[in-house]
Order: C-alpha cells, then sequence, then structure tokens
C-alpha cells in the first residue's frame, strides 16, 4: 500500500468469532503440533500456512502467532523430557552441552532474521524455503530408511539370541528398541526420573542469562527509533553475548573439559572446523527461523542426527534449544506489536495440549513396534509437508503480486 509516495505494509488481522475457520484450523494445528514435537521442528511450517489460508491472516502476521505456536508446543514437549533419560546411557535425554553451543547462535540468528522479515518481501525467502525444506527432509528420510534397516537387522539379532535362552540383549542397543510385553526392568525404571534429578543446573543457568540477557536488549531496543545509534548498537551488543558463550562452550569442548556425549565415543573429541561448523549452522537456521517463522528445528534436527545422536536425543535437543529462541521472538513481535493477543493466546494453547498428546502416543507406539526410526519420519514427512504447504503458498502469493503489478522489491526497515 503506498501512502505518500512510500510503500506500507498493511497487516489483515481477522476478528476472532467462532465458526469453520476457527475448527480447521484448530485441527490443522492440533496436527502440526503434534508431529512437530515428535520430529523436533516446532510445526512452523504447518502453522503458518494454516493461519494465511484458513484463518485469513496477511503472511506476516502469521509469523508471529505461529511463534507462539511453536513456543506453546516447546514448552510442553521440554516439560515432557525433562524427567526422561537418554536411551542407553546415563544422562538426560536432553544434552545441555550440545544446547548450550547452538542455542546462543540460534537466538543470535532468531534476531536478525526478525530484523530481516521486516525488509524481505515474501517472495524472497520462497525459493531458499523450497530449496532448504526439500534438501533436509531428503537427508532426514535417508537416514530414518538407514536406521531402519539397522533395527530389522537388530531385531533379527534379538530373536536369536532370545531363542537360545540369553538375557539382557537389550542393555547396549544404540537404538533403544523397547521391549512391547510390558515387562517392569531396572533399565526400563530408569527411563522416567524426578525433573530437579535430571537438569544440568550450572548450564541452564547459562542459558538463562542469556534469554535474560536478549529479553533486556529488546526491551531497550523498541524503544529507540528504528535505525538509530543507540538502536544498532543495541543489537549488536547481542553479537558478543552469542560469540562468548559459544566460544566458552567451544573451547571447554576442544580441551576435553566438557563432552557432548549423547553420540556415545563420537561426540568425545571436537574439532576446530567442526565447533566453527555447527555454531555457522546454528545462525543460518536462527536467521531462516526468524524469516519464516519457524523454530530452526528443520536445520538443527537433521544435523544432530548426522552428528550421531540418537533421534529421542536430537528431537529433545533441538526442541529445547527452540523453546529459548521462540519464546524471545515471540517478546520481539510483542513489541513490535506484529500479532492480536487473543488469537495468539489461544492457539499458543492448542499447541502446548497437542505436544503433549503426541508426545505420549508416539511414545506407546515407539514402545510397541521397537522402531524409533518413526521419530526420523515424522521429522522428514513434518518437513516435506512444510515445504510444500509454504512453498505453495509464497509460490501462488507471488503469482497474484505479479499479476496485480504490486511491489516486489525490499522494503524500508527505517520507515
Amino acid at each position: 500500500m503506498l501512502q505518500k509516495g512510500i510503500y506500507v505494509y498493511r497487516h489483515v488481522w481477522p476478528e476472532m468469532k467462532f465458526g469453520w475457520k476457527i475448527v480447521v484450523g484448530t485441527i490443522i494445528g492440533f496436527i502440526g503440533a503434534a508431529c512437530g514435537s515428535v520430529g523436533g521442528v516446532g510445526g512452523g511450517g504447518i502453522y503458518v500456512p494454516m493461519l494465511t489460508l484458513i484463518i485469513g491472516f496477511d503472511a506476516k502476521t502469521s509469523v508471529p502467532i505461529s511463534k507462539c505456536m511453536i513456543t506453546g508446543a516447546a514448552l510442553s514437549t521440554v516439560y515432557y523430557n525433562l524427567k526422561r533419560r537418554h536411551p542407553t546411557l546415563d544422562m538426560p535425554v536432553i544434552d545441555y552441552n550440545l544446547t548450550l553451543l547452538i542455542q546462543p547462535m540460534l537466538m543470535l540468528g532468531i534476531s536478525i532474521g526478525v530484523i530481516l522479515s521486516e525488509v524481505f518481501n515474501d517472495w524472497m525467502v520462497t525459493v531458499l524455503l523450497i530449496v532448504l525444506f526439500l534438501a533436509t527432509s531428503t537427508m532426514s528420510f535417508f537416514k530414518g530408511v538407514e536406521t531402519w534397516k539397522k533395527e530389522s537387522r537388530l531385531k533379527k539379532e534379538v530373536n536369536c539370541l532370545e531363542s537360545n535362552g540369553e538375557e539382557d540383549v537389550l542393555e547396549d542397543n544404540p537404538l533403544a528398541i523397547e521391549p512391547s510385553n510390558g515387562t517392569s526392568t531396572q533399565k526400563q525404571k530408569r527411563e522416567m526420573v524426578p525433573i530437579l534429578e535430571n537438569v544440568y543446573w550450572k548450564e541452564l543457568a547459562i542459558l538463562v542469562s542469556v534469554w535474560v540477557a536478549y529479553l533486556v536488549l529488546q526491551i531497550f531496543k523498541n524503544k529507540m527509533v528504528t535505525c538509530s545509534t543507540t538502536y544498532w548498537i543495541l543489537s549488536s551488543i547481542q553479537i558478543p553475548i552469542s560469540v562468548g558463550v559459544t566460544a566458552y562452550t567451544s573451547v571447554g569442548l576442544y580441551k576435553g573439559k566438557k563432552v557432548i556425549a549423547s553420540p556415545g565415543e563420537k561426540g568425545t573429541n571436537w574439532k576446530v572446523h567442526q565447533l566453527i561448523f555447527y555454531s555457522a549452522v546454528g545462525v543460518f537456521a536462527g536467521v531462516v527461523g526468524g524469516l519464516l517463522g519457524m523454530g530452526g528445528g528443520f536445520i538443527l534436527g537433521p544435523l544432530f542426527l548426522q552428528v550421531g545422536i540418537p533421534p529421542q536425543v536430537s528431537t529433545a535437543t533441538a526442541t529445547f534449544a527452540m523453546l529459548f529462541s521462540s519464546s524471545m521472538s515471540v517478546v520481539e513481535y510483542y513489541l513490535l506489536k506484529r500479532f492480536p493477543v487473543p488469537y495468539a493466546l489461544y492457539f499458543f494453547a492448542v499447541a502446548t495440549l497437542s505436544a503433549l498428546a503426541g508426545q505420549h502416543v508416539v511414545r506407546k507406539i515407539i514402545s510397541i513396534l521397537g522402531r524409533v526410526s518413526l521419530i526420523i519420519f515424522i521429522l522428514s514427512i513434518t518437513i516435506f509437508v512444510s515445504a510444500i504447504f509454504l512453498g505453495g503458498d509464497g509460490v501462488a502469493n507471488m503469482t497474484r503480486k505479479i499479476e496485480h503489478k504490486q511491489y516486489l522489491g525490499f522494503e524500508k526497515l527505517c520507515q
């Protein structure tokens, strides 16, 4: 929309009233949150098209509400995972040191992505979205197939050993295939512990401190005139905070004072180029997540799997990192007044309840079938469906703008 010769974006906020749109949106949001929480990707690729095409929000309002839903799903999923242990090792299912390496850079990327979302036109991220989502979903799918084959071979070995009368055949199973006969072993009893026994308080305190520092900066930054000197100074302070915490973690990992233990022996030796690469991936995941209304899990999840981290730990850790970044995005968008609060609270509740239900149901299915590869397949399918929905919506929107000769260039951040 043009005002005094300057292009101004106009937000569309439909009235909140009960009807078929709310019903259909709730169902889609419920399914998306259930699958997204299990796969560790948040579900933003399903939320954004639903909010745009079904509910009727404009694209730039759908992204903040999507972040609210991701935060709700992540919050309930983290609560569920805080009581769980690693499938094979004596440690929590959430890898705190891996989170400490990734989370500060992810938050920095999210902050950059939020700023870029004010500048980039919708079509500019469509191509990036399609390429990234198809690549990561394909990579995850092949990883799932590989894991499925390993599980099949292991099942045959287990059946053979059990037929010979040998016990404790599952003790060192790297895929954590669980018996489906309902037996209660000592190992099964240790899968769930009290939350207070399962938290690494030092690492958690550092993560929370980074979040608080970002929150304070965002509050002061949004009181400043956009693009003023003080605005950019406050924005730039985020860089030393994130880089400092990540560097502290990286040095500890390099010297062996810290260990990313979840992959087993594979996580004991970290090279400098690996640490730099994973930190850069954290920033990239955050930037793209901030642009698209994602949580970054669609990049972190497949990356963690490639490192050799078990699927349960991969999704739990990715979701834990997303909780900090997505909640910070919600604060930023709220300060920018980018979403209607009643709608956001409603879909936050939908995602929260759905994530709990999804975790419980999938956990039962995995216990019965003994196939943790199902988590990887859910991850790849969720990313692929997100690519179809978001990519299709982006292409359709771009086509409409071209037909109506609408503005397709960069927007003015400072105006």
